[in-house]
């Protein structure tokens, strides 16, 4: 187990807390759930950088990396969801968009291909980590938070056409016998 895949895990097991202080009902629960939810966010950026800097880049931290993030952002919004701080059809469009990538790299995967992250695709993970963060401890502008959200949104969109475009000469061929 490198280091990188520990940090991975480390993430995947913050998930549950993050999404227990975003439910929690005692003062402050929401700057902690944000403090929380920034480490693991941040934690993404140092395993990535110690795989790819010190030659750890493993199997287990190919799958795990990406898990951690999706099960993050899909934990805290489905939690602020339940607290009725964010629209359900907000965390579906993210949730659905990375099934939807996950499901384009699966058929490009079968065709021989790798459909890596794009500029795109990181700015629309840094959107979503900054907007979540803003919706648990933004109260006093309502309107910066929105934009955030909505910014967060048009890039989860954005980047799924990106991807989709890559993917897309993957479908126009027959399928494997």
């Amino acid at each position: 187990m490198t280091l990188p895949n520990l940090i991975s895990t480390a993430r995947v097991l913050l998930v549950p807390a993050v999404m227990a202080l975003i439910l929690a009902g005692f003062d402050g629960h929401e700057r902690w759930a944000a403090a929380v939810y920034l480490v693991a966010a941040f934690s993404d950026s140092l395993d990535g950088y110690l795989a790819r800097r010190k030659g750890w880049v493993t199997v287990t931290g190919t799958f795990l990396d990406p898990l951690a993030d999706k099960l993050l952002v899909s934990g805290a919004l489905i939690a602020l969801v339940q607290i009725h701080e964010l629209s359900a059809w907000v965390a579906m469009v993210v949730i659905a968009r990375e099934f939807a990538v996950q499901g384009l790299r699966m058929v490009a995967a079968a065709g021989q291909d790798v459909i890596s992250a794009s500029w795109l695709g990181k700015a629309k993970t840094l959107s979503q980590n900054v907007a979540i963060v803003a919706v648990l401890v933004d109260d006093s502008h309502q309107m910066v938070t929105d934009f955030l959200v909505g910014l967060a949104v048009a890039l989860t969109l954005l980047s799924f056409g990106q991807y989709a475009a890559r993917a897309s000469r993957h479908f126009a061929r027959p399928a494997a016998p």
